[in-house]
């Protein structure tokens, strides 16, 4: 098991890691939108927020070795399930040809009031 870990995507605001390479598994923590240039939550609309979350899991992959076309899996987690066609069109411009398995799921609260959250998991 090996902790991974890029000053590119934001810190950890708890006791976890951005993400953990297990055998060919790679998982990813959920990612807010949080600036990895200043540790600060970005706030803003759905689309901004869903954009630096995607920026955000690019960076964990790429410090893995990876890119999108190795991930198997991802949750996204919606404040509000009617953003769901608009964090999806994002979501899309990040997987053009491979689609990963995935689900979606509304929650009542996010970590500082964040509207998305996504998780992912990565094959090597």
């Amino acid at each position: 098991m090996q902790m991974i870990y890029t000053e590119k995507a934001p810190k950890a605001i708890g006791p976890y890691s951005q993400a953990i390479k297990y055998e060919n598994l790679v998982f990813i923590s959920g990612q807010i939108a949080i600036d990895p240039n200043t540790q600060e939550f970005i706030g803003g609309d759905i689309e901004a927020q869903t954009r630096r979350v995607m920026e955000n899991i690019k960076a964990i992959l790429e410090e893995a070795g990876l890119n999108f076309n190795h991930i198997i899996k991802t949750t996204i987690y919606l404040k509000n399930l009617s953003d769901f066609e608009k964090v999806n069109k994002i979501y899309g411009e990040y997987f053009t040809e491979h689609k990963p398995a995935r689900a979606t799921v509304e929650v009542s609260n996010l970590p500082k009031g964040a509207l998305v959250e996504i998780e992912a998991i990565a094959g090597i």
